[in-house]
């Protein structure tokens, strides 16, 4: 046997013994539990999302999948430790847009790249806020709001889920858009903002409409406005903060599934398939519905563009907003 042809025998069982590791890989990914990290504090929206979800996909894929929460930094501190993490897929992160789209255009410290540093794996549901304040306001709606806060520059103040995160920005849009000057209160997550937006500790906030619906109906809280361009279906009574005076606002978000750089494909499709599953089954589909949020598909591809879509959206919103 020639060189080449030793050569060319070798290089073959090379490509055969790694297109046979691959399939293996592919059959018994997942061998071992599942690290999913949240960047936000237990009881928020984020949390609430990922817990409705986790159960029928660790059942899908066979394998127990523990969430981790790490709050903080507008979810920039589970990001790092994904974005650190062996892409082998079982460090995974349940991504807040606003990680990866908002916040990086208003720090100048984040550890990671927001484009380059993760695997996006697939959508799973997008979602507005609702714009809540204490009961005893004495605001009644969006107008004698901001005309309160105008009158009254030092006593209005709101909370989020921390700097960075689509609440923050959501109320510095209204800032900028109204000129009315307000206190910014952040939180290492929303239900810790909400339990003060009840007890009058800190005048509003945007929450995510889900998560603000008990509230709203038990009469805790009073939804003066939703974010997004139209009325939410949850909530159809209450006005879209662009009937209410403010014309061009426009504030919504998305949760994905994705993962440290360069996992392997296989596990990636892998993922996909069975987020794609659980979402579409109907009990699932309706569940979100319910609480105001939309069920989105995508194809890992498809989640890429719409991270660098968003990503150049919020750039001159964004990096507008003095933070530090």
């Amino acid at each position: 046997m020639t060189i080449k042809a030793k050569l060319r025998t070798v290089l073959l069982a090379a490509a055969l013994g790694v297109l046979a590791a691959s399939s293996a890989h592919a059959q018994t990914y997942p061998s071992k539990p599942i690290r999913l990290l949240v960047g936000y504090a237990a009881g928020g929206p984020v949390d609430n999302a990922v817990r409705r979800i986790v159960p029928s996909l660790s059942k899908e894929l066979g394998q127990t999948i523990v969430v981790d929460n790490r709050g903080g930094a507008g979810g920039a501190l589970a990001a790092d430790v994904v974005a650190k993490a062996e892409p082998d897929g079982y460090t995974l992160i349940f991504m807040a847009s606003p990680t990866q789209v908002m916040t990086p255009h208003m720090t100048r410290s984040l550890p990671f790249d927001p484009l380059k540093d993760f695997t996006p794996i697939a959508m799973t549901v997008g979602f507005a806020t609702a714009l809540l304040v204490n009961k005893d306001f004495p605001a009644r709606n969006l107008a004698e709001l901001v005309a309160y806060a105008k009158a009254n520059p030092d006593k209005v103040s709101f909370g989020s889920a921390g700097v960075g995160s689509s609440n923050h920005l959501a109320a510095e849009l209204l800032k900028k858009e109204t000129g009315a000057q307000m206190l910014h209160v952040p939180y290492k997550g929303n239900a810790l903002a909400l339990t003060d937006v009840i007890g009058g500790q800190i005048s509003f906030m945007f929450n995510s409409i889900g998560d603000s619906i008990p509230y709203v109906q038990g009469g805790k809280v009073r939804a003066l406005a939703v974010s997004s361009r139209q009325r939410n279906r949850a909530l159809p009574d209450v006005p879209a903060v662009a009937e209410s005076g403010v014309s061009n606002f426009d504030v919504t978000a998305w949760y994905a599934l994705e993962g440290p750089p360069r996992m392997p494909r296989d596990v990636v499709t892998r993922l996909n398939t069975a987020v794609r599953k659980v979402m579409t089954d109907p009990a699932m589909t309706k569940q979100f519905s319910d609480i105001g949020y939309d069920v989105i598909l995508s194809t890992p591809e498809e989640l890429q563009r719409i991270i660098q879509a968003d990503f150049e959206r919020w750039k001159p919103v964004a990096g507008a907003i003095k933070m530090e």
